[in-house]
């Protein structure tokens, strides 16, 4: 990823691979014949995903948003989820002259295996530890209640390694709605694909990004009713996808999608049928 600067901070598309995920699944209700066109299927019915983080310089802060998938799981799960770690989050934070000991604040949009992975690693004695020992972990905290309190139908997205070691270190800081965390960045609450989901906006003279986490995870979920079958509250996602949208509109937000393959940030527009439309920014 390249860098961009967003008024006095820099904002980095940080990359953890790719890995692929059932079309359908990523689709909800919408038929394959719609969304097939935009987003081919292998043999599996999966599709490719990226692994998208957002590494943010501000305030002398380095804060990074979402930490991909990490390197704790087995050859199973690589297998099924496709798993293509080239270049990995560390080596993406290595290319910006960083190591595990720079970041500051790490904040997870929500802590499903694809997001929350990298929080923590093996120390190499097969423990699992928090791969940022010197970062204070941001997560609301009813999605870490929620992770805590898994059910046979979320069990599978929330692995526990991935977030009890951050607990035992006494590395979280659990979040209750809205926060500032730096001047100009906001963990925002946009519930929907969990109860605690949140964004991350981060406005620096005048300039507004928005990174969207699972709420908008690629460029083909911009119509509104396409939302996918692993949000827990679609009616929800629906609300908070139509409430940032018309802000992105209004008040012109840089959209940055953790999940497009191909496109990472853009800008968005009404067209005439009140339909969505994106105009790309290469960072």
């Amino acid at each position: 990823g390249g860098l961009m600067k967003l008024g006095a901070f820099d904002i980095y598309p940080l990359t953890d691979g790719r890995f692929r995920l059932d079309g359908g699944a990523m689709f909800g209700v919408v038929p394959k014949v719609l969304w097939q066109t935009c987003c081919p299927a292998d043999d599996l019915n999966r599709i490719p995903l990226s692994l998208t983080c957002l590494l943010i310089r501000a305030h002398g802060k380095h804060m990074l948003v979402d930490t991909g998938l990490g390197d704790k799981e087995n050859e199973k799960f690589r297998s099924m989820f496709a798993v293509e770690r080239k270049p990995t989050l560390q080596e993406s934070l290595s290319q910006h002259g960083l190591c595990r000991d720079d970041i500051h604040l790490v904040v997870n949009t929500h802590l499903h295996f694809d997001h929350a992975g990298g929080n923590t690693a093996t120390d190499g004695r097969s423990a699992v530890a928090p791969t940022f020992p010197k970062a204070t972990y941001y997560v609301q905290q009813t999605e870490y209640d929620d992770a805590m309190q898994a059910n046979e139908r979320t069990r599978a997205s929330y692995r526990r390694d991935n977030f009890t070691p951050v607990a035992e270190a006494n590395q979280w800081a659990l979040l209750k709605g809205e926060t500032e965390l730096l001047p100009g960045v906001t963990a925002i609450v946009t519930p929907g694909h969990t109860r605690g989901h949140q964004s991350v906006k981060v406005e620096s003279e005048g300039r507004v990004a928005f990174f969207l986490g699972d709420l908008i995870p690629t460029v083909s979920h911009l119509p509104l009713p396409y939302i996918m079958w692993y949000c827990l509250d679609p009616v929800q996602t629906l609300d908070s996808k139509r409430w940032v949208l018309e802000r992105a509109c209004e008040e012109h937000w840089l959209l940055l999608f953790e999940h497009d393959p191909y496109v990472q940030a853009g800008y968005v527009s009404k067209n005439v049928d009140g339909k969505y439309a994106l105009q790309e920014v290469t960072l």
